[in-house]
């Protein structure tokens, strides 16, 4: 899961004199440093039709995307003890309940001619706004203060975020809204009328009634003229009133026709006056058409910023992004659809939508080349884009890229465009998939690529290796292969423990929660010890305040255990409980256990509670039936899973939680 901070500073517009060449794109030649594109629903259409025409004709586009939070609780956090199927889950679960609040796209284009890449960066301001009818959870989202925090510290306009941000439906949502009343009623209606109408053709007609003969207020019935022709504006009235009005205009007139018109503001309830039945007949078919067309044009304004995730999915590029396992998840749950229960199912969900994506920091990580250049530190988007593009991040350009063979990166932004650009706007999703990309592009030249080649960079040898692979866990080293849905964990990963402390077995754990708040994890060991023996417990360690994990050495003890805390709270009236060692990991009489796959459970429940106890006891797995039943379920995909642990502390809302290892 994506640890990093996810929110970025606003940019800061720069005053940037430009030495003009014949074209009319300005060219910058000394540092130049000018604002980044920033799109917004004000200038959304324009920006997508320049961005249509950049993503046809890139190489690759870069992406990033920043979040209102990454965990909706502590113990939802990635950890070391959880396996494949359950990380998957826990960026099931935080793509699900925050919102994304940026993103960042930035085609690249290698130009032959100057030898060089020329990157279009773009910054959108989305929020998940209803504009239609459509009912649908994602509208409500979390916020972790944390990140909130962060974005008002870098000068975050969140009034532009939520007055401004462009707004979208997933496909799901778009086909959901297509069937609704929007649509679905209106066809009805046309339906319904039309063969009203039929009838009404061979009725004799029946006494006239005109609409001065009511008692309403004058100030209710206004004529004005509708299309050239005479009409009455109904004002005032309730809606059973207007539905009557209605019924008596269809079964009494057969030259009044009673419509409903938006007249920009307000819908607005008319009768209309027209010569024959032909003319109505005319009226009622433009004023269907009209309806028919304000009601699509209001679903595609909906749809909004999926537009610019369609063109990246049609296009088929090669997506490159940063550590984007959440990224991706963000962009099949807000703009595809619900995400798949297992990670099985999700994989080629996000074949269909991008099937080439590239992760630069398993691409970092994996080559032994690209170890070297970054001298084995730290990956991070920061460190790489310093080490690999410092003459981009120095703002030196070409220049730079000449002296330390490096590929020079040009941007272009509307008009301006610059070898050595600084926008000034670090800290947003624009640059961060700008540094991205940047770091992708060094990446593919120090393994020798050859751009001028003309290839498709999906289909060069030298990459097919990293392509569709991404982190389920950097901090593990956990991948999936996105073309198999295979998983494996990457021996290289920055775990120094892991040869050093034992290995998980998933079968041989137990978790246990709503223990007293006094007890720590090695008095929790202990006590297990003088029941099962002292080397029973293989490790322990605290998911939060409320829960622990227990590994034992054998899978039979798990079941052993859970039979005897069975057993023991039946006698907790008898007065040998006191002196059991397990009466103080049952003190208070609110304390339950589980095998793990009922902790797949509990993180595959959209509950979400602070402490893991009372998660637990939210999606009823406290019961004894249930617990000892899940025994006989557990599957055999997972029974001889291994991971090596990372003994490190595990930190949650600002407290240390101790690890306890043989």
């Amino acid at each position: 899961m994506k640890q990093r901070l996810m929110v970025r500073a606003f940019t800061k517009t720069l005053t940037l004199i430009p030495l003009y060449r014949p074209s009319r794109t300005a060219f910058c030649a000394a540092s130049s440093s000018f604002a980044i594109k920033n799109v917004t629903k004000s200038n959304f259409d324009s920006s997508l039709a320049d961005l249509r025409r950049h993503v046809r004709d890139s190489d690759f586009v870069a992406i990033d995307l920043e979040m209102t939070g990454v965990t909706s609780s502590p113990w939802r956090e990635s950890f070391e003890f959880d396996r494949f199927d359950v990380r998957y889950l826990k960026v099931k679960d935080s793509a699900e309940k925050f919102a994304v609040v940026q993103f960042g796209v930035c085609p690249f284009r290698w130009d032959p001619t100057k030898q060089s890449f020329i990157a279009h960066p773009h910054n959108f301001y989305i929020f998940p706004r209803q504009e239609v009818g459509a009912d649908d959870s994602s509208y409500e989202f979390l916020c972790q203060t944390s990140s909130i925090d962060f974005l008002a510290k870098y000068q975050f306009d969140f009034n532009t975020c939520v007055k401004e941000g462009i707004s979208y439906l997933s496909r799901a949502q778009e086909a959901d809204v297509r069937m609704s009343d929007i649509l679905f009623v209106e066809r009805m209606r046309n339906k319904i009328s039309d063969w009203h109408d039929d009838l009404l053709q061979i009725r004799n007609g029946g006494s006239k009634r005109t609409p001065g003969d009511s008692n309403d207020s004058v100030n209710q019935f206004q004529t004005i003229f509708f299309k050239t022709r005479p009409a009455i504006k109904l004002d005032a009235f309730t809606s059973r009133q207007l539905r009557l009005i209605k019924s008596v205009v269809e079964k009494s007139f057969n030259d009044l026709a009673y419509i409903r018109v938006n007249d920009g503001s307000s819908f607005q309830q008319i009768i209309v006056y027209t010569d024959s039945r032909l003319d109505r007949d005319l009226l009622m078919k433009e004023v269907k058409e009209s309806q028919l067309k304000e009601a699509e044009m209001k679903i595609e304004a909906a749809i909004g910023f999926r537009h610019v995730i369609d063109l990246l999915s049609s296009e088929q590029k090669l997506i490159v992004g940063h550590n984007c396992f959440l990224d991706i998840a963000h962009i099949c749950r807000k703009f595809v659809g619900p995400l798949p229960s297992s990670l099985e199912e999700y994989v080629p969900l996000v074949q269909k939508t991008f099937p080439f994506i590239i992760d630069t920091k398993i691409l970092l990580n994996a080559n032994n080349i690209l170890q070297l250049k970054m001298k084995k530190t730290s990956t991070s988007l920061a460190k790489a884009f310093a080490i690999l593009c410092p003459h981009i991040a120095s703002g030196v350009g070409s220049f730079g890229s000449a002296l330390n063979n490096s590929v020079a990166v040009e941007v272009q932004v509307d008009d301006m465009r610059s070898s050595n650009w600084n926008s000034g706007a670090k800290h947003e999703a624009g640059y961060d998939a700008f540094m991205t990309g940047c770091i992708f592009a060094q990446s593919c030249n120090h393994l020798g690529i050859d751009f001028t080649s003309h290839s498709m960079l999906t289909k060069i040898d030298k990459l097919q290796h990293y392509i569709n692979h991404l982190y389920l866990s950097w901090s593990s080293g956990d991948i999936v292969d996105l073309k198999t849905g295979q998983t494996r964990t990457e021996s290289s990963a920055p775990n120094s423990y892991k040869t050093q402390q034992p290995k998980i077995l998933f079968p041989n754990i137990v978790i246990i929660w709503g223990f007293s708040s006094k007890l720590k994890a090695r008095e929790i060991k202990e006590s297990l010890t003088k029941v099962f023996g002292l080397t029973s417990v293989t490790s322990i360690f605290h998911l939060d305040k409320t829960a622990v994990f227990v590994q034992f050495s054998k899978p039979e003890l798990v079941s052993d255990f859970l039979k005897l805390k069975s057993e023991m709270e039946k006698k907790k009236n008898d007065a040998i409980y006191v002196l059991h060692p397990f009466s103080d990991i049952l003190e208070g009489g609110l304390t339950g256990a589980a095998c793990y796959e009922l902790y797949k459970e509990i993180c595959e429940s959209p509950v979400s509670k602070v402490l893991f106890a009372d998660q637990a006891e939210a999606v009823c797995v406290n019961s004894e039936a249930k617990v000892l039943g899940s025994m006989a379920h557990k599957t055999d995909s997972f029974a001889d899973s291994e991971s090596a642990i990372d003994s490190k502390t595990a930190e949650t809302s600002g407290e240390i939680l101790g690890l306890v290892s043989c």
